[in-house]
């Protein structure tokens, strides 16, 4: 019942954010300044930060636990890796509050970082469509509540299948170093989108859904007597479908620092709640961002080789803590190394 509860009140929290988002500071299309964005992305980690205090503070109101056998059972489901022999309830439970809070703030930190690698397709989606910019907003804040739905379903069900299959997580480590090795790679490619002949794009085509041209910010518009899609309905729909491919490398990341489903849940969705607001504040500076690729490329292989490790040698294993040290390295490392050496062909005023 304290798992229903949480959940409900957690998607009214979200609901009264959004809400207030669109339906009060948002109302009218226009162009996002760098600025507003910025204020508006220290909003978002304000917010995040404040549920990392609640979760610092009242953890055990997620779960419930009443004992210390209780804990026990989280402690083995959800993978804490707390050790509470011979402690007392209230002992544990401070433990416990520790674990999940270090735990959320991280899976937290891990989304954030590989959405920007998400950032720099949806700028290209826009680009490709043609979409006006004072329309960004619009189309991001419906892909965030689409988001949120695919997220939910794809964490609770991984997390079932995680509790019945634990090899599942040897598959998500193998997935997450591949997915890091590949990005490697192709880290200089230039990505091209044929907006033509996108699976979306053809499905409504092909079946005569859609128009041709944008008709302001509607997402629908009727023409002789038949609603069809408008080019914005589209782009929403291709940025959807982009985000299911993402989630495919973000949410089994996040399952490296915790097997609990809310911590997942929640962390994942307060970084993308914030995802719109930091598209705004680096859609200019992107290309800034010369070794962002190899850092991500990075985390996403560590963390693969993290999920591996108990599957070699059951006592070789990378704390929660030592994992969000290494990926605040990695991060930082890749950001002051793309300003303080950029590439030589580059023009530095």
């Amino acid at each position: 019942m304290n798992e229903v509860i949480f959940l409900l009140g957690f998607i009214a929290l979200v609901a009264l954010l959004l809400g207030l988002d669109l339906g009060v500071f948002h109302k009218k299309d226009h162009i996002i300044e760098f600025k507003e964005a910025a204020i508006w992305t220290a909003v978002w980690i304000g917010t995040a930060l404040l549920f990392y205090l609640f979760i610092f503070f009242k953890a055990e109101l997620i779960h419930g636990p009443q004992t210390i056998a209780d804990l026990q059972d989280l402690n083995f489901r959800h993978g804490h890796g707390l050790v509470l022999d011979n402690v007392t309830f209230e002992e544990g439970l401070h433990l416990y509050r520790r674990a999940m809070s270090m735990e959320y703030i991280t899976g937290y930190l891990i989304e954030k970082a590989l959405s920007v690698d998400n950032i720099f397709v949806m700028i290209m989606i826009f680009m490709a469509f043609g979409v006006e910019k004072k329309y960004y907003h619009r189309v991001l804040f419906f892909g965030i509540l689409g988001a949120i739905v695919l997220r939910f379903i794809f964490i609770f069900t991984a997390s079932a299948l995680i509790q019945k299959f634990h090899w599942i997580l040897l598959v998500f480590g193998g997935v997450l170093i591949y997915t890091g090795v590949k990005m490697f790679i192709d880290r200089n490619k230039r990505e091209e989108m044929d907006t033509a002949n996108h699976p979306v794009v053809k499905f409504f085509a092909k079946r005569k859904l859609s128009t041709s041209e944008f008709y302001g910010h509607d997402f629908f518009h009727k023409i002789d007597a038949r609603w069809l899609c408008t080019p914005l309905f589209l782009v929403l729909m291709v940025i959807e479908f982009s985000d299911v491919i993402f989630a495919f490398d973000s949410i089994p990341a996040i399952f490296s620092v915790t097997q609990d489903p809310f911590i997942v849940f929640c962390s994942n969705i307060f970084a993308i709640l914030g995802l719109r607001s930091l598209f705004f504040m680096l859609e200019s500076v992107m290309d800034k961002f010369y070794y962002l690729k190899i850092g991500l490329s990075v985390l996403l292989t560590f963390i693969g080789v993290k999920m591996l490790l108990p599957f070699i040698n059951e006592s070789i294993t990378i704390g929660t803590g030592t994992s969000l040290i290494v990926i605040v390295v990695i991060l930082v490392v890749s950001i002051l190394a793309s300003v303080w050496f950029p590439p030589k062909h580059e023009t530095v005023e």
